[in-house]
């Protein structure tokens, strides 16, 4: 896969997992900051697209799905 799409996408992940974080740390809501954690952090870990994609929608929408 082209490195610029990679950069773009670990970015953009990152940058809305920092979102997730101040909003759930603000909030005091545990699932936020959690996937706010998680999305800043498997970047680092994952590197094929068909798990990269996936793991990020899911901990996107995880917070949608589990309210407290």
């Amino acid at each position: 896969m082209d490195s610029s799409l990679k950069i773009f996408l670990d970015l953009f992940v990152g940058s809305l997992g920092f979102a997730y974080f101040i909003y759930g740390k603000k909030q005091r809501v545990l699932i936020p900051t959690l996937c706010g954690v998680g999305l800043m952090a498997y970047p680092y870990f994952v590197q094929r697209m068909l798990i990269y994609i996936p793991a990020a929608l899911l901990l996107a929408l995880l917070p949608f799905l589990i309210r407290e």
